[in-house]
C-alpha cells in the first residue's frame, strides 16, 4: 500500500483527501514508477474541478491529482519499448494515474529517460511546464532580435518561456505583479508591473511599433487587453484560454511525445530551460502546494518531493 492525494468527486478543494491504495498495475503502454518528484500545475485543479474530465483516464474515484512526475521504473505494461525496469524517467500521467502519490503509472509514449547530469527535481518540471514553453515559442518561430511579450511571466511556465526566449536571443518583456519582478528580471525580462498602472501604455512605450509575438499565460480580459499589441494577431499564442481564436490568435499546439521530452531535457542540461523552483513541499503538504498554484499567484514553479 502507498499513500496518494486526490479527490473523491469533482469539485473544489473541499473534495481533496489523502488515501492509501495498492500499487497500480500498468496497463498496455504504461509504466509503473516510484515517484520521486511531482510537478504542480494549474491543470491539476482544473482536472479536480471537472473542467477536463477526459484526462481522468476513465478510472473510478478516488482519483489521484497531478500530471507530471519523475521517478524510477518499477514495472512495465505490455507493448512498452525503449524503457526498462530501474530506469530513471520523467513523463506524463495522461491516463488518469495521477502523480501526487508514492507510486503511479505513466503513459510510456509520453515518458523518457532522465539523462545523466539532470536531476529528478528539474526533470519533473519538464513534462507540462517545460514542453509548454518549448511548444509556444516553436509555434511563434520568431527570429533572433524579435520582441516577445510574456503576459503573466512570473509563474512556472512564464519564467521558462522567458528564459528560453532569452536563449533564442529574443527581446523579452513580461507582465506580472510586483512580487514577480525580481524572479522575472533575473532571467532577463524587461518587467511591467500590472499593479502599477496601465499595462498597455507601458508596453507601447517600451515597444512603440508593436510586438512580434505574445505568449499569454493569463487569459480572459488580460489577454484581450494585450492582444492588440501584436503586429499580427496570429502571433498571439494562448496557453490556457481556448477562446483565443475569437480574437485572431492561436491556442498552443502541444507535443507530448517522448522525442519532445528528450528535447526539453537537453535544453535543461544546456541551461536554457532550467526552472525557477520557488516552493518545495513534502507529499504530506500537497494541499498547500496545490493551493499556492490554485491561488493564481505562484512565483515560479511549485513541486512536491515524494521520496
Amino acid at each position: 500500500m502507498g499513500q496518494a492525494w486526490g479527490f473523491g468527486r469533482y469539485g473544489g478543494p473541499e473534495e481533496q483527501e489523502f488515501f492509501d491504495r495498492p500499487d497500480p498495475v500498468p496497463d498496455r503502454g504504461e509504466v509503473l514508477i516510484r515517484v520521486d518528484v511531482a510537478g504542480v500545475n494549474p491543470l491539476d485543479h482544473m482536472v479536480r474541478s471537472g473542467l477536463v474530465p477526459g484526462l481522468d483516464g476513465g478510472r473510478p474515484f478516488p482519483l489521484v491529482l497531478g500530471m507530471e512526475a519523475a521517478g524510477t521504473v518499477l514495472a512495465l505494461g505490455e507493448g512498452v519499448d525503449g524503457l526498462e525496469v530501474g530506469d530513471a524517467v520523467f513523463g506524463f500521467a495522461l491516463t488518469g494515474g495521477g502523480t501526487y502519490a508514492e507510486t503511479t503509472v505513466l503513459s510510456a509514449a509520453n515518458t523518457a529517460r532522465i539523462p545523466d547530469g539532470l536531476s529528478a527535481t528539474v526533470a519533473a518540471t519538464l513534462p507540462v511546464a517545460g514542453t509548454t514553453a518549448v511548444d509556444a515559442l516553436d509555434q511563434l518561430g520568431l527570429p533572433a532580435g524579435a520582441t516577445v511579450l510574456v503576459n503573466g511571466v512570473g509563474g512556472g511556465v512564464g519564467l521558462l518561456v522567458a528564459r528560453l526566449a532569452a536563449g533564442r536571443e529574443l527581446r523579452v518583456i513580461g507582465t506580472g505583479s510586483a512580487a514577480k519582478r525580481e524572479s522575472a528580471e533575473a532571467v532577463g525580462v524587461r518587467f511591467i508591473d500590472y499593479t502599477a498602472g496601465d499595462v498597455v501604455a507601458a508596453a507601447r512605450e517600451l515597444v512603440p511599433d508593436g510586438f512580434d509575438g505574445i505568449v499569454d499565460l493569463v487569459g480572459g480580459t488580460s489577454l484581450r487587453a494585450v492582444a492588440p499589441l501584436a503586429k499580427d494577431p496570429r502571433n498571439v499564442i494562448a496557453v490556457g484560454d481556448m477562446s483565443v481564436p475569437d480574437i485572431g490568435g492561436r491556442f498552443v499546439e502541444r507535443r507530448l511525445d517522448r522525442e519532445n521530452l528528450e528535447r526539453a531535457a537537453r535544453l535543461a542540461l544546456d541551461g536554457v530551460l532550467t526552472p525557477v523552483i520557488t516552493a518545495v513541499h513534502p507529499l504530506s503538504d500537497a494541499p498547500a502546494a496545490l493551493a499556492t498554484v490554485e491561488s493564481g499567484h505562484p512565483s515560479g514553479k511549485v513541486i512536491i518531493k515524494v521520496t
